[in-house]
């Protein structure tokens, strides 16, 4: 991954970018400065947990469809097994991404997750258990979202591999069936 984002190229959904910073910076910084204004746990306990939720929702359901073509989630099946579902653009769609929205989207993940750790190890430090639970519940979020973007990014890059070789195999095969309809 590249630590810069792609040169003279604009966001192509600012709006959908803005949110998907905004709620992981708002849970971020509400726990930052929470201890300034709130005396309260239980206070900074939901408003931190409610905005890492919002932001898990946002992530998952708009802006990982949006600014890289890719859905997952996870069911149920009949015989009480989870199971990982994918969805991806097609090849062409997904060959149009916006570069800038996608360095954006992949970094803030990851950098979000690591900031959460942070917190935790110096939650762990300063031995307060309930910060860390806090802690706990927001990098669990994170962690689903590039847990399940991750595998839809492999599963996605496999559905075009096999896409390109099923491709150049009927490819191959019409012109070997041209060569010998010529003969």
């Amino acid at each position: 991954m590249d630590l810069n984002p792609p040169p003279g190229e604009n966001y192509a959904n600012p709006r959908i970018c803005l949110f998907h910073v905004l709620f992981k910076a708002g849970a971020l910084a509400f726990y930052i400065l929470s201890a300034l204004f709130f005396d309260s746990f239980v206070i900074i306990f939901v408003v931190t947990v409610l905005l890492s939720a919002l932001d898990f929702w946002v992530v998952k359901n708009v802006s990982g469809r949006i600014l890289v073509g890719l859905r997952w989630w996870n069911e149920i099946d009949d015989n009480g097994e989870s199971v990982w579902k994918f969805e991806c653009l097609d090849q062409e769609s997904l060959a149009r991404m916006n570069k800038k929205d996608s360095w954006l989207f992949w970094w803030t993940l990851y950098l979000t997750a690591v900031i959460w750790i942070f917190f935790g190890i110096f939650s762990l430090i300063r031995f307060q258990a309930d910060y860390l639970l806090v802690v706990g519940v927001c990098l669990t979020l994170s962690i689903a979202n590039i847990v399940g973007f991750t595998k839809c990014r492999k599963d996605a890059k496999k559905q075009i591999q096999q896409f390109a070789s099923q491709t150049i195999a009927n490819r191959f095969s019409s012109t070997i069936q041209s060569a010998f309809s010529v003969v």
